[in-house]
């Protein structure tokens, strides 16, 4: 039996062309493709590129020609049309780039993990109450997947009740060729900052709670010894502010005979109903990602989210900048995914073998 819904219509640009200008500098992650798509199909328009790799910066000036190579970040910064700065840095750099954006009065747009210390998290929540600029977060797992987008439309109009419980996995794979910084974790926070900041997001967003507490959490190093920095799993239990729960696991086990990097997998508990999104694979199926499970008191039905909703954060981050709104995320919202994820990290168990107990955490 299946159950008509309503949804809302797909996002179009916000602004005209050349209206909103922004930068990317810091091009360490592939998400800053994301980031930079996410914005120009919102309608805004990269103008400056930056990275310490000449040649990085090159390539991203092919991808999109609006973008001028600047000499220097500061060139960027001097730049008075320049409104928001989008950075996917190593994430122990993205803080310190992104409270410089700040300083020189443009908003920041910082990729996942958006920083790996208390003390930054503590300096972004000065300058942002201070200046009234935005510190956004690019937690691309939930604003970059229409699965998830369309998962938040149905908690929305009461499909499965009151949320209980989120349950997210973010299974990846390590693959080959990485830089040294993904092995330290000094540089990219510890497994459940970095990836499990996605999740946090995700838990804080679908219980619609403010905050919450860290109960359990673990880290570890069970296959790769020859690389005693990476944390190949972790996994945290967290108490939410309104009573309800949820659960994260990362790890980096995704065997080569998946089709796609990670099965990427969120749970959603609700007083009348579940909803389950796998969002990259549907596998032994031709489904494809993308794809939401919805069973409650009337139905039971799968949705192809593919089109179905876009992805209107980018749009909305856009005239929150324009203005002086938090349409997209709050930064109340945004910093407390991170400060979870903090807590978790800093809190955690070291479990495994004894051979593998040079894992640090940061």
């Amino acid at each position: 039996m299946s159950h008509s819904y309503t949804f809302d219509a797909l996002p179009r640009p916000v602004v005209e062309p050349g209206e909103f200008a922004f930068a990317a500098v810091g091009l360490d992650h592939g998400h800053i493709f994301g980031m930079t798509d996410g914005l120009v199909g919102a309608g805004a328009t990269v103008t400056w590129v930056f990275d310490d790799d000449p040649a990085r910066a090159a390539a991203f000036a092919k991808q999109y020609p609006t973008a001028r190579v600047a000499s220097s970040e500061q060139e960027v910064l001097d730049d008075p049309e320049v409104r928001l700065i989008a950075t996917a840095a190593i994430p122990s750099q993205r803080a310190s780039i992104g409270l410089r954006a700040i300083e020189a009065g443009k908003h920041a747009f910082v990729d996942k993990a958006p920083l790996t210390t208390f003390a930054q998290l503590d300096a972004v929540r000065e300058a942002t109450a201070r200046t009234g600029l935005l510190y956004a977060v690019y937690y691309g797992e939930r604003v970059h997947s229409e699965a998830a987008i369309l998962a938040d439309q149905l908690v929305e109009r009461g499909a499965i009740g009151r949320v209980l419980q989120v349950v997210c996995f973010g299974p990846h794979r390590v693959g080959s060729g990485r830089p040294d910084w993904f092995y330290d974790p000094a540089q990219y926070g510890g497994i459940l900052c970095d990836i499990g900041s996605h999740n946090f997001d995700q838990i804080l967003h679908y219980t619609r709670a403010a905050g919450g507490r860290v109960s359990m959490s673990t880290i570890a190093n069970y296959a790769h010894p020859e690389t005693p920095g990476l944390q190949d799993f972790g996994d945290a239990h967290v108490i939410l502010d309104n009573g309800a729960t949820g659960y994260v696991r990362v790890d980096w086990f995704t065997p080569d005979g998946l089709g796609v990097f990670g099965d990427g997998r969120t749970l959603l508990l609700g007083t009348d109903g579940y909803i389950e999104l796998r969002k990259y694979i549907d596998i032994t199926t031709d489904n494809g990602g993308g794809q939401l499970f919805l069973v409650n008191q009337n139905t039971q039905q799968r949705f192809d989210a593919n089109g179905m909703t876009g992805f209107p954060y980018f749009g909305r981050l856009i005239r929150d900048c324009l203005d002086g709104t938090e349409t997209a995320m709050s930064q109340a919202h945004a910093l407390m995914a991170a400060e979870l994820s903090l807590h978790a990290q800093a809190g955690a168990t070291l479990v495994g073998s004894s051979s593998h107990a040079s894992v640090l955490t940061p």
